[in-house]
Order: structure tokens, then C-alpha cells, then sequence
């Protein structure tokens, strides 16, 4: 089922968290901000909405940390119920795709829950200040990428985020499949 991200709750702040990514490595917020914000992205292996991207959320990460901004992706799905999305999926993922982000595991989703993650993709971009001013898009894609040419609506909010602290005031909801909670 296809839900639409709630619209951006500006000033919201980050909820601190310890995850482990793929490569083993324990993650916080300290560990995973830049000095310009954090993007944390709900993303998981098995979505066709984050499939339809996965090589744009790469192109669009690199480009952000230049900026200074750190990024990072949580998945929380329920791999008993969704067995591609296991840890080990996880890192062969990772490793395929060579994605130049940690990609952190939210076995109990307590993350997801805390801040309120419903959908994958789901994208959260912050300030240096760790306070919300993103909750919209990568781009006009849904389970289809959008054409080439499509305005990267995810990097030109986080640009103007890490040069003036603020998100833009029109942001249109993220699409993608539900978060598969534990029953």
C-alpha cells in the first residue's frame, strides 16, 4: 500500500538513537551529522519505490556530503516478515551498490517510531542544529524513476538547508511502500 509522508513539522528535533550499520560500526546522531545537517532516509531492500531511486539517492548523497551535510539510512522493516530486508541483504546491498552512506538496522524500530517514519522511502532533513526542515521527495519518482531531466527537489533543499539553516516552505510528501511493522 502506498502512503504519503506527513507534512514537514519545521523545528522538529532529532531524536538521538545508536544503531548498527553494515559494516558493523555503532551509530549516533554525533557520529552521522555533518556540519551543515543530516539527511536520515527510511529506506529498505525490497521497495520498488526505493528501487526506482536507490542510484539517484546515491548520486543525490554524494553531492550533499560535499556540502556538509551527513547522510545516513535506517531500515526497519520486519525481515522475518520481509526476508530481503535482512541485516545480511542489508550489507550485500550496501556492497552492490557501494553506497556512500552507513546504512544503519533498526531491529526493535523504536527509531522509526520515534520519529514518526511511515513510509520507504522516507526522507528527514535537518539543520546543523538538528531541527527538521525537510520531509518531502528525492524528485517527481514514484515506483517509475522520473526522467532525467526531473528537478532534484531532495538536493535543493538541502543546499539552501546548509546555507541558511531553513528548509523551503513548499515541500511535496515522499511516496512509497508502508513501513512493515512487527505484529
Amino acid at each position: 500500500m502506498a502512503l504519503n509522508t506527513p507534512v514537514c513539522e519545521f523545528g522538529w528535533r532529532a531524536t538521538d538513537f545508536e544503531l548498527t550499520d553494515t559494516s558493523g560500526s555503532r551509530q549516533t546522531l554525533s557520529t552521522l551529522r555533518g556540519a551543515n545537517g543530516l539527511l536520515l532516509m527510511f529506506i529498505c531492500n525490497h521497495c520498488p519505490y526505493v528501487k526506482a531511486i536507490i542510484d539517484r539517492i546515491c548520486r543525490d548523497a554524494r553531492e550533499l556530503q560535499t556540502l556538509g551535510i551527513g547522510v545516513a539510512a535506517i531500515m526497519s522493516n520486519d525481515p522475518a516478515e520481509y526476508p530481503e530486508d535482512s541485516f545480511d541483504n542489508m550489507v550485500r546491498v550496501a556492497r552492490e551498490l557501494d553506497f556512500p552512506f552507513p546504512y544503519l538496522y533498526d531491529p526493535t524500530q523504536e527509531v522509526a517510531r520515534s520519529y514518526g517514519a511511515v513510509c520507504t522511502p522516507d526522507f528527514f532533513g535537518f539543520n546543523r542544529e538538528l531541527e527538521l526542515q525537510y520531509r518531502g521527495r528525492l524528485d517527481a519518482s514514484g515506483r517509475m524513476p522520473a526522467p532525467p531531466d526531473a528537478r532534484r527537489e531532495l538536493v535543493a533543499a538541502m543546499r539552501l538547508v546548509a546555507a541558511t539553516g531553513q528548509g523551503p516552505r513548499e515541500q511535496t510528501p515522499s511516496i512509497g511502500c508502508s513501513i512493515k511493522w512487527r505484529h
